[in-house]
């Protein structure tokens, strides 16, 4: 990359680093503190780093997680926790599908699905809007037709099928709640931060009730695109879908700076 790529890629750095304190702050005094940790018993032990494992992708994991929190469009009533599940025993089967030796990832040597993870847990509650209140992570809408056809959501039916296994073996919870718990437990195994999570989304049951959105975009769903054709064009289109979220120029900036994790695919996004 030329000098203006890595100090772009630095300044994403430094401005996620800055403000990943913040955000987890900010997270907690938005309705989304960990009221329900207590009822359900969950633990997220820290695990073993891998020697790959690097403290600026640790950084730009936590910071797209707490994005994954702040776009769940309201906070969840205790009496939804599911407190017969032991988050441990669903917690160990998302570590051995994350160190799986079989998974196969043209990016690099030794990577694991635990990027894919995060991004199916982001793109989940992405579709969040402030002002009405509709959309983000509970629901799990992004299992039917037309939200997993969105061009943002392209192979991301592969997190999906990975982690059916996991919903097979612990029916009791929900897809919406075991895609972002997956997310915390892949930050966590990459080294990141402890993720609070708090339990109790419940699964739609059609395509049905998949978000709609009127605005310029919604052929495209109501995920960012990648390039608007131009520096100026696409830095508005990132306003128009994050401000709808509810974030500011800060935030989309951590954003941005996470998708330094994990690395492109020809057949994802």
């Amino acid at each position: 990359p030329g000098p203006s790529v890595a100090i772009l890629a630095q300044a994403l750095f430094l401005s996620s680093c800055l403000i990943v304190e913040d955000m987890f702050s900010r997270a907690f005094h938005r309705g989304l503190a960990a009221r329900c940790l207590a009822r359900s018993g969950s633990s997220l032990a820290s695990a073993p780093v891998r020697s790959w494992q690097k403290a600026s992708a640790a950084v730009l994991a936590s910071t797209a997680a707490t994005g994954a929190y702040l776009a769940t469009q309201k906070s969840l009533a205790p009496a939804q926790c599911e407190a017969a599940v032991s988050w441990d025993a669903v917690k160990a089967e998302v570590v051995k599908i994350l160190e799986d030796d079989k998974y196969q990832d043209s990016s690099y040597a030794g990577a694991t699905p635990g990027p894919l993870f995060l991004r199916l847990a982001w793109h989940s509650a992405g579709t969040f809007c402030k002002a009405t209140g509709t959309g983000g992570s509970n629901g799990a809408t992004m299992r039917f037709e037309p939200e997993i056809s969105w061009g943002a959501n392209a192979g991301l039916k592969l997190a999906q099928d990975m982690l059916e296994p996991v919903k097979k073996k612990f029916p009791q919870v929900s897809y919406s709640d075991l895609w972002i718990f997956a997310a915390c437990v892949a930050i966590e195994e990459m080294g990141g931060n402890k993720v609070p999570f708090t339990p109790g989304r419940v699964d739609k049951s059609s395509g049905k009730e998949c978000p709609l959105w009127d605005g310029p975009t919604a052929k495209d769903g109501k995920l960012p695109g990648a390039d608007a054709g131009s520096p100026d064009k696409t830095a508005a289109h990132l306003r128009y879908i994050f401000n709808r979220m509810g974030f500011d120029d800060r935030e989309i900036v951590a954003l941005s700076g996470a998708h330094g994790l994990g690395a492109c695919h020809t057949d994802r996004s």
